[in-house]
């Protein structure tokens, strides 16, 4: 069976640990929120409404298609982009190129910030392949104008970050939703894990405080990972009725 993505691929090892998967829908939940076509989201009302929710709902497609054969793989991008066409067609508009562009991007962006985070920093040779398996999956969609290639990668994303980017009403009423749903304890822990991996210009628009707490934990975090002792971590910070499905994203073995 040929598989969309290799099975050694670091893009496997990323996509299959949980603890860097919610890091990297961390760091998306904050740019997302500041993002100029944040009120698609808003248009189904699936967002606000459920944000954890979404959060497994994206991560499904996204596994779907790393750990899958070329044709599933292929098939769950077709669903994906069935779906966005029926929401353009409730809406009677489109989604804009760039907005595409903006969430394929941050995929990218965040799964390196994260599994660096975590893990080790990434050579020239991971970052090319992180990037082209989200170029194929953009390709895929349909969507132009995308980089050939990481480093032309790296220009493009910093012009979507001064493009692309605007603190409006729908930002601050997010993030009261996530607030919401994760209550006041786990909303805080959040927004730590946001500071460690957002770049400076969404840290910037948010007004996150320069004080990052969680920082000199990320060593003893890392040091539990060898212990097999972080999902006693990740229990006391992740609401009960979703930590089952956080374990169940554990499928890459150190």
């Amino acid at each position: 069976m040929e598989y969309f993505v290799e099975k050694e691929s670091v893009v496997r090892k990323i996509w299959g640990k949980s603890d860097i998967i919610l890091f990297i829908f961390a760091g998306g939940a904050a740019e997302f929120a500041l993002n100029k076509a944040v009120d698609w989201l808003y248009f189904t009302g699936k967002l606000p409404s459920d944000p954890l929710g979404r959060l497994f709902s994206t991560v499904s497609y996204a596994r779907e298609i790393v750990f899958s054969s070329k044709q599933k793989a292929h098939e769950a991008i077709k669903r994906i982009q069935a779906i966005h066409q029926a929401v353009e067609q409730q809406r009677g508009d489109r989604i804009p190129g760039w907005a595409y562009r903006d969430v394929l991007f941050m995929l990218i962006y965040y799964s390196q910030a994260a599994y660096e985070l975590l893990e080790q920093k990434m050579s020239p040779e991971e970052k090319e392949a992180l990037y082209q398996v989200f170029c194929r999956v953009g390709q895929g969609m349909g969507l132009e104008q995308l980089p050939v290639n990481y480093p032309e990668w790296i220009k493009a994303r910093q012009s979507h970050l001064e493009q692309d980017l605007n603190k409006s009403e729908l930002t601050l009423d997010l993030f009261k939703q996530y607030r919401k749903h994760l209550g006041a304890l786990r909303y805080k822990v959040l927004i730590e894990a946001q500071k460690l991996v957002v770049p400076e210009e969404v840290n910037s628009m948010l007004n996150f405080k320069s004080l990052q707490w969680m920082k000199p934990a990320v060593p003893f975090y890392q040091f539990s990972r060898k212990l097999r002792m972080d999902w006693m971590v990740r229990e006391m910070l992740l609401p009960s009725a979703y930590k089952d499905r956080i374990k169940a994203l554990d499928v890459w073995e150190n």
